[in-house]
């Protein structure tokens, strides 16, 4: 692999993220961090045994329309951009240690905007059926009340626009993107992550005559 210091992945929800770039990380002995870290938008509307829905996270998902939860997301994203292109500058750097950053915050294109050097992006993508299937077992949409599926299905509606939005945007900017489905295992989709960047150029950036991976 090319001398990269920083990988980022992006994308929705539920499309893999953390668990691919643990994997990327741990095979080139980086840090693994979220940009969820930074600064959090309203989280994950549904019951775990260890997590209850905060009022104001209910609230959010069950009053706001889907224009309104995406522009609420997209606004957060913004403001935050700023303090995750310092991580990354930083992290780029000869002698930092090596990182891998994930997050739906990496947006298309600010990525594509960076000059940083050492650094590559990916993006991963996943049918809206798979994100669909994978929210309502977290959320075990099935024992749930009404309330609680009408919080899973504002949030899948939300992710669903993002995704369409986010796939536009790196396909426009012609950057890279690994869909997680087809029952790829999380070692293949590393790979192909770690392929992708290894031939980058720029972050996000493919190298002339090389088709997407997918």
């Amino acid at each position: 692999m090319r001398e990269v210091r920083v990988v980022l992945i992006g994308g929705t929800s539920n499309t893999g993220k953390s668990t691919v770039a643990e994997a990327v990380a741990g095979r080139l002995g980086f840090e693994h961090r979220s940009t969820d870290g930074l600064a959090r938008h309203p989280g994950r509307p549904w019951r775990t045994p260890e997590h209850e829905v905060p009022p104001h996270v209910a609230e959010h998902y069950g009053t706001s329309t889907t224009d309104e939860l995406l522009a609420s997301v997209l606004d957060h994203y913004e403001r935050l951009w700023p303090r995750i292109e310092e991580l990354i500058t930083d992290r780029a750097g000869s002698g930092a240690p090596g990182l891998v950053l994930e997050g739906s915050a990496l947006w298309p294109a600010r990525v594509a905007r960076l000059t940083v050097p050492r650094t590559a992006a990916v993006w991963l993508t996943a049918d809206d059926t798979v994100v669909r299937d994978r929210v309502r077992a977290a959320g075990r949409y099935e024992e749930a009340t009404d309330a609680e599926r009408h919080l899973m299905d504002r949030f899948l509606a939300r992710t669903g626009r993002f995704q369409k939005l986010m796939l536009e945007a790196v396909d426009a900017l012609d950057l890279d993107r690994v869909d997680t489905g087809g029952g790829r295992t999380v070692a293949e989709v590393a790979d192909a992550v770690l392929t992708a960047a290894a031939a980058q150029a720029r972050p996000g950036r493919r190298l002339p005559h090389r088709s997407n991976a997918t």
